[in-house]
């Protein structure tokens, strides 16, 4: 990576963290639907990050997090299974000999690409978090309501947020 792009993602990390922190803590519909938009910043890391340096950075964006929301340990469990899935879903769909595109947004990818992306990760992050949180068999039905209106609140703001700031790709 080269040291402009290394800077663009350490201000993103701030950016989106203190976005998540000091606006959309409390903001949530009913303790039924959370917006974890601070997901974005993982999605976004560029193709040509290796995975040990995506499982590290997921780990302390989950830390940070879980620091700020007095949690232990579930922000940091979520992040690094976002990562596992990222890793994956792009090993699948996306060949590496052959991708000339350095992010994974929604301008370079398109708009089905990016939202099943998006989804995918989106739903295995709130499932962790979600379940880890709650960890009793008996809430299992509002549990996994919870994450699902939760997935769809953060997966609206992503889209949202991927509209405003980035650019489409002439294809």
């Amino acid at each position: 990576m080269n040291s402009r792009l290394v800077i663009v993602n350490i201000l993103r990390w701030f950016i989106v963290l203190l976005f998540q922190i000091l606006l959309l803590r409390n903001l949530n519909y009913y303790n039924l639907a959370n917006p974890f938009v601070y997901i974005l910043f993982l999605l976004l890391l560029p193709f040509s990050t290796p995975n040990l340096l995506l499982y590290l950075i997921a780990f302390i964006t989950g830390l940070t997090m879980d620091a700020f929301y007095d949690t232990l340990g579930v922000h940091t469990a979520a992040c690094v299974t976002l990562v596992f899935v990222r890793i994956l879903f792009i090993s699948v769909s996306v060949s590496r000999d052959n991708f000339d595109e350095p992010e994974p947004t929604l301008g370079n990818m398109g708009f089905k690409w990016f939202l099943l992306y998006a989804t995918l990760c989106t739903f295995a992050h709130h499932l962790v978090l979600f379940f880890l949180e709650t960890f009793r068999i008996t809430e299992f039905s509002y549990t996994l309501v919870r994450c699902l209106l939760s997935s769809v609140f953060t997966l609206f703001l992503l889209i949202l947020i991927e509209f405003i700031f980035y650019s489409r790709k002439a294809r």
